[in-house]
């Protein structure tokens, strides 16, 4: 009895360590977590029934009292029986994969085990289903609370699966003594072996999960870490000071060997191993980073020549590159690298996936408190450089000069500066307009200003009859024709030409402003929009808070677009097309 004990270890060893190996690969492991699926049960009935075979086909031997061993079985003698760990697979395949699961391999194992024949073959057929079903019940109930069932539950139904096969052979033997006889021998070692077969078993698979879900709780505290570091520096934008600070942080928690975030076109900033050649403020120059971007989806590589940089002696190996995403617009990159492609795994690059998308919430957030600002801070700025004390006094001391010359034109000023104040205070508290309260502010703009200096300037409108109800940020046009009006044309008297355009073009809406003025000096042309430029006649914030108005709420595709020479400069940018009228429905 002793030696058959030991000869089933030996076969449920087999079984258990081909059953550890499993779960140590990843499709294995998502197939467990989805086993209540048809496809995943599937596959088990594959893998079990396998084992089942297994299990058949390494039995032992049993004649009367004396144990045959060392033999793969494909047919026995007709008053030979085997004791082998089929009944293990069964029960195990039903409290993992449910009845369905047990069923199907019962089957298998049941109608092999009579095709080897033997004593009384077709009892193992009948104690298949038996177990299968009392099994396949028991994991019924785990799979509905989605769970598995206790190694101490799995060791009482192991024996009682067991026994319940000893009561199978007593019952519907031909031969009761022949049948009591392999009982008395087999019982207590087979019933043992499988009780500890399944508790083993459901250890292995009960330590995977356990230790699946401290690395996702380890990866989780992470990636919360990570959020909250660097919460303040995406939140104040994409740039090169905000990603260079997230890197590094990133860099210090993560096991990668650089991290380098980039907008579009540019890397922000590259922290780590090979950051002699990935440099910040150059040009992206991986072909893997300007994939991702195109396609918006996840990239990975598993070599220098995959990344595509062409830097000799580069040891980045391997990379994750992630979108970046503002309001679905992709934004800029994640990039994890790694100077060793074999330390990649799929943790890795689920916890890229997670972090982009946790800090593309939080662009998105700053985005929207960036937004709320500017708005705010359009009107203090649209108030300070257009109805500040300078410009009201001139306005008053224009209209008081004209109240004795001519006092219609003086009471039309009047109105005019009535007008503009109530356009700027309405306009300050929506994030859009209609193209023509937005017009109707600019004339009463140029009304005050062509009182102040007569026939210095002469601003036409070309506007399309369709889009006088399309919806535009309250002042924009009025900031690009003022700017125009103070920097364009310094110094001359005559000549000076505005054209203010307005016109569809599929869905959008292109705005442009254009002046035969001297043009921007080019070392000013690229900062301008995106910063301050500081001149004699202003900061130059107006334009780089109206960019960032646009960027905000229409994405980056709006942003402002400046073309100058020595003829003059055109300021345009093209915004998606709303109706106010819809807006109404």
């Amino acid at each position: 009895m002793l030696n058959l004990f030991i000869l089933l270890l030996e076969r449920v060893g087999l079984i258990i360590l081909i059953a550890y190996i499993l779960m140590n690969i990843n499709h294995f492991k998502s197939m467990m977590n989805m086993r209540d699926s048809r496809r995943s049960q599937w596959q088990l009935i594959i893998i079990f029934g396998c084992f089942s075979m297994i299990s058949n086909f390494t039995g032992i031997q049993i004649r009367g009292d004396e144990i045959i061993n060392g033999t793969v079985y494909n047919h026995l003698d007709p008053d030979a029986s085997l004791a082998n760990t089929r009944v293990l697979t069964i029960g195990v395949s039903g409290l993992i994969g449910g009845p369905f699961v047990a069923l199907a391999v019962a089957l298998i194992s049941g109608i092999y085990r009579v095709y080897i024949g033997g004593a009384d073959a077709y009892i193992y057929l009948i104690s298949s289903i038996v177990i299968a079903l009392v099994s396949g019940y028991f994991g019924y109930k785990a799979m509905r609370a989605n769970r598995y069932p206790t190694i101490v539950k799995g060791t009482l139904i192991g024996g009682t699966t067991e026994i319940i096969q000893m009561l199978c052979i007593l019952i519907f033997s031909d031969n009761t003594e022949h049948a009591w006889t392999l009982v008395k021998l087999i019982a207590i070692p087979m019933i043992s072996i499988n009780s500890i077969g399944t508790a083993i078993f459901l250890s292995i698979i009960l330590s995977t999960i356990k230790q699946e879900e401290e690395t996702r709780a380890i990866q989780t505290h992470d990636v919360l870490q990570l959020a909250n570091q660097t919460l303040p520096y995406f939140r104040s934008g994409l740039n090169e000071q905000s990603a260079k600070k997230a890197a590094e942080i990133i860099l210090d928690l993560m096991r990668v060997s650089a991290v380098a975030i980039t907008n579009r076109k540019d890397i922000l900033t590259h922290v780590g191993a090979a950051s002699d050649h990935h440099v910040a403020q150059k040009a992206i120059i991986t072909n893997l980073s300007k994939r991702a971007i195109q396609t918006g989806t996840l990239k990975e590589a598993y070599s220098s020549e995959e990344i595509g940089c062409n830097h000799p002696g580069c040891p980045l190996e391997a990379a994750i590159v992630v979108p970046l995403r503002v309001k679905n617009d992709v934004v800029g990159t994640l990039k994890l690298y790694f100077t060793d492609k074999y330390d990649v795994n799929f943790s890795d690059k689920q916890l890229a996936t997670g972090l982009a998308e946790i800090f593309s919430s939080q662009l998105e957030l700053g985005q929207a408190e960036t937004q709320s600002a500017l708005i705010r801070d359009a009107e203090i700025k649209s108030l300070q450089a257009q109805v500040n004390p300078h410009f009201f006094f001139n306005a008053i001391n224009t209209i008081s000069a004209l109240v004795r010359i001519d006092s219609e034109k003086a009471r039309e000023l009047l109105l005019q500066l009535s007008q503009f104040f109530r356009s700027n205070l309405q306009g300050a508290r929506n994030n859009t307009i209609s193209l023509e309260k937005e017009l109707q502010q600019v004339e009463s703009y140029l009304s005050l200003e062509q009182a102040r200096y007569p026939d210095r300037f002469h601003v036409s409108f070309d506007i399309d009859d369709t889009c006088y109800g399309a919806l535009v940020p309250p002042f924009a046009i009025q900031i690009l024709v003022e700017n125009a009006i103070k920097h364009a044309f310094k110094n001359r008297k005559y000549d000076n030409k505005i054209i203010v355009n307005a016109h569809k073009v599929h869905s959008g809406l292109v705005i442009s402003v254009t002046d035969n003025g001297h043009g921007i000096p080019i070392e000013k042309l690229d900062k301008i929009g995106k910063t301050s430029v500081h001149s004699d006649s202003g900061t130059g914030s107006a334009l780089e808070n109206l960019n960032r108005r646009l960027d905000g709420l229409f994405g980056y595709e709006a942003s402002l677009q400046i073309h100058s020479n020595q003829q003059g400069t055109i300021v345009s940018c093209t915004i998606p097309y709303h109706n106010s009228e819809e807006e109404k429905i």
